[in-house]
């Protein structure tokens, strides 16, 4: 008798789905789709980790999607991934997407949101004085060709020192993991580092070091894109409601974060250590946003300065970034929220 009924419920449904017009298919596509979003376990994806953790993505991004989060230490994995189609969104810094949109044609990414300002810092030891004492010392950066890694070649660069992609040069330049990088800084194999936040500040605190350079020092109004949101061109093409929703949890966790700032950090402390599995001090956090910023406006000028830095250092062939940004979404966005809108 329950086989009976299962099948008159069978047909009752197909029935009913004949009548409507609806198929077995357009059923499915109702189906939500999956959203992997990338992140790194920094203070500096704040934007990201509170977004997440908060619930505020996957509550914008409602039945149409399910957020699934991935955790990268660098922009470039994130970016291979993103060719690799692994991925379909990322917060990520600056040189990473240039170098993406770069070796695409500009068909791999679109650069819909700024995230986050500030917060890259030289940490030292505390003999080094000045650029002139760094000749034959070693420093570290997250990754080769990441947004520190072109922030310190350059600035070395202007100082009279030459470096090269294998470590070699007047000033060898080690790029790897930032815990590893702290590590080293304590035993003293490294003499400093080009990081973000925390790192500067754990460089700082465990390992006794000293800021020789804030880079927010070399930018107009200390303002520069460290952190900005991108999303895959085809993923962008085939589910624009669904990067709209992303880009209004952007806003909105972006708007938690000025809002509610106790609460964003200790979201922040919980986040990372789901993230990397280490815990983080709570008042390492309170210091980091200290030098932060948070924005939606990714700061284009310094985006475009970037990838000249990347060409002048021969770590990107010479690229037009006209088509990176598309900010549609974010400018909707910011003005359902009340926020001046931006331009790319």
């Amino acid at each position: 008798m329950k086989r009976f009924f299962a099948r008159v419920a069978a047909v009752a449904t197909v029935g009913l789905l004949a009548a409507t017009g609806v198929s077995g298919v357009a059923a499915a596509q109702s189906d939500p789709v999956p959203l992997r979003l990338g992140y790194f376990g920094n203070v500096t994806h704040a934007p990201a980790i509170v977004g997440i953790e908060s619930g505020i993505f996957q509550k914008k991004l409602g039945k149409s999607a399910t957020l699934e989060p991935v955790v990268f230490n660098a922009g470039p994995a994130a970016i291979e991934a993103m060719l690799g189609g692994s991925i379909d969104a990322s917060y990520i810094g600056p040189n990473p997407s240039i170098t993406g949109y770069a070796q695409s044609n500009g068909e791999l990414l679109r650069i819909v949101s700024g995230a986050t300002s500030g917060g890259a810092f030289l940490v030292v030891k505390p003999e080094i004085k000045t650029a002139k004492d760094l000749e034959g010392k070693t420093l570290s950066t997250p990754q080769l060709g990441n947004t520190q890694d072109v922030a310190l070649r350059t600035w070395l660069k202007s100082k009279g020192y030459e470096t090269d992609a294998s470590g070699g040069g007047d000033v060898a330049i080690v790029p790897q993991d930032n815990a590893q990088t702290l590590t080293q800084f304590q035993s003293g194999d490294i003499d400093g580092a080009w990081v973000p936040e925390p790192w500067a500040t754990r460089l700082i605190d465990e390992g006794g070091g000293k800021i020789l350079v804030d880079e927010a020092d070399l930018w107009p109004n200390g303002q520069y894109v460290t952190t900005q949101l991108i999303v895959r061109k085809d993923f962008l093409d085939d589910h624009p409601d669904v990067v709209q929703k992303l880009v209004d949890g952007q806003v909105a966790a972006n708007d938690y974060l000025a809002k509610t700032p106790k609460k964003a950090e200790a979201l922040v402390v919980s986040g990372i250590e789901k993230a990397t599995t280490k815990p983080i001090a709570p008042d390492l956090v309170t210091k980091s946003f200290a030098n932060l910023t948070f924005t939606n406006d990714p700061i284009a000028s310094s985006l475009k300065k970037s990838a000249k830095n990347a060409e002048a250092l021969g770590l990107l062939d010479p690229v037009d970034l006209k088509g990176i940004y598309k900010l549609s979404y974010l400018n909707k966005a910011l003005k359902k929220a009340g926020e001046p809108t931006v331009k790319g």
